[in-house]
């Protein structure tokens, strides 16, 4: 059989199924003897190699035609700021100009820290410039209402505001300018955001600090409103619960690679034997930016937090739950993150998994394990609370003095009103009374009544007295009627 015929079957046999001759079937079907090929099915195989030979097969353009595939768009997470939509808003518009963006991709972290990269606005084109002006001013409205919402509820609604004074609070733009974007507001926004990223974990530690003394001042409490027997039921209850808490399967050490590994099998479905970091990681950059942010961080410890807390469980809170969350980002990134930037980048994350920490790493100490806060920690936000207390209840009192003083003006102005109505009732009743016409005949014409009361014949009317003027008579007003002395 000819070389080439060989060949060319054996690139058949391989292409049929559309998977070449690397698969260990198509190398046994590729090395068969070709003794046991008949004839006719030879002549039949050329036959069809010939009907599709004025259609060429090229490797390299098969391999280039690939489907258009959608990005997914991933949605960075709340930074929790205040000014958060601002934040993201200019970082969009800036992006969508290209050298601006260029530049940002290759600064250095300390340079986009302290503020040197907001230089680059000066080159930006002027419809992102403009953008970026409606942008401030939206801002900048935004908060003015902010201020004016809190004045008026503190002070009352005739209070006068002091916008530009006020505005001097927030640090995150240039209040004296509300009407342009200019490099100092983006300068200004770099470094409070910044500053402000620093210090959100700090103070989320203090916030849950206090929820967890509430907590106990709270069931503290409590017990004091319950006889000795109930009080030491409760005491046992509330031990059994805390005891079942801490019962739960080993934590792993956050960023190990017994964790990281347990991540590769029950989360990615992958066989632990094959872990390996690079592709781990390129698994878990959501974005795919080439960077895991602490959002993406904090996402691969949820398998450890579901060995200690389930929502359906009276003894786990998912507070705490949060908490430790956060706990293990952070160690995870003072541990990994060299360069202190909030991003771990893939030289660092592989850098980490070469130290020896990353296979033989300590136990892990939950919060269940420490001491969150010591008893004069715990007095001391006692003593506060009780002196919060105290002036909520003066401000209650207050309200309820001011209360009744507006309900005691609105029933005396109600009062008034109401005699303000029946003046006016009475005033109108004596207009009518005055506009009243004397009574008229069958054709229409006066009708006078007689001395005695009595009216007259109809049509006729009586003369008057000698030497009296009719026509005085008929122009002034009638007399009121006098009774006659009898004769």
């Amino acid at each position: 059989m000819p070389e080439w015929f060989t060949t060319l079957f054996t690139l058949a046999a391989g292409l049929g199924c559309g998977i070449g001759a690397s698969w260990p079937w198509s190398q046994k079907l590729c090395s068969m003897h070709w003794k046991s090929v008949t004839v006719s099915h030879c002549w039949l195989l050329f036959c069809l190699l010939g009907a599709v030979k004025t259609v060429p097969i090229d490797k390299i353009k098969v391999n280039q035609v690939e489907e258009p595939v959608e990005q997914a768009t991933f949605e960075s997470p709340d930074t929790g700021l205040y000014y958060d939509r601002y934040l993201r808003e200019v970082i969009d518009v800036l992006e969508t100009d290209q050298h601006f963006r260029d530049n940002l991709q290759t600064a250095n972290i300390e340079d986009i820290k302290s503020g040197k990269l907001a230089k680059e606005l000066n080159l930006v084109s002027h419809l992102v410039r403009t953008k970026l002006d409606e942008l401030k001013r939206q801002e900048v409205s935004r908060l003015r209402m902010l201020i004016k919402a809190k004045i008026d509820a503190q002070q009352g609604k005739d209070a006068g505001i002091d916008h530009h004074a006020l505005l001097k609070q927030f640090e995150h733009l240039n209040h004296q300018n509300p009407h342009s974007f200019e490099p100092e507001d983006l300068e200004l926004l770099i470094k409070t955001a910044t500053s402000d990223l620093e210090n959100y974990d700090q103070e989320r530690h203090e916030e849950f600090k206090q929820y967890e003394m509430l907590k106990e001042h709270e069931r503290r409490e409590y017990l004091k409103t319950l006889d000795e027997e109930r009080r030491k039921q409760e005491e046992a209850r509330f031990d059994e619960l805390k005891k079942k808490h801490q019962d739960h399967p080993k934590v792993n050490h956050p960023g190990s690679k017994d964790q990281l590994k347990e991540v590769w099998e029950e989360t990615d479905g992958l066989d632990p034997e094959d872990f390996d970091p690079k592709t781990f990681f390129k698994l878990h950059d959501s974005n795919g930016d080439g960077f895991l942010d602490e959002q993406e961080m904090e996402a691969l410890f949820t398998k450890e937090l579901e060995k200690m807390y389930d929502p359906n469980n009276e003894e786990d809170d998912m507070v705490e739950m949060e908490e430790e969350r956060l706990r293990m980002r952070e160690h995870v990134m003072k541990e990994i993150d060299s360069n202190k930037d909030r991003l771990i980048s893939l030289d660092e994350f592989l850098h980490a998994t070469e130290k020896k920490e990353f296979v033989n790493a300590e136990n892990w100490e939950t919060l269940g394990e420490q001491e969150l806060y010591s008893e004069d920690e715990l007095q001391q936000f006692e003593k506060r609370l009780t002196q919060q207390e105290h002036e909520l209840k003066m401000k209650s009192d207050d309200l309820l003095k001011q209360r009744e003083e507006l309900q005691q003006q609105h029933d005396q102005l109600q009062a008034q009103k109401l005699e303000f109505q029946q003046a006016v009732q009475q005033l109108e009743q004596q207009k009518q009374v005055q506009h009243v016409q004397p009574p008229a005949g069958s054709n229409g014409e006066l009708q006078f009544r007689q001395e005695t009361g009595q009216p007259g014949p109809p049509g006729k009317v009586e003369a008057p007295p000698p030497g009296h003027d009719q026509t005085q008579t008929l122009h002034q007003p009638a007399a009121p009627e006098q009774d006659q002395p009898h004769q």
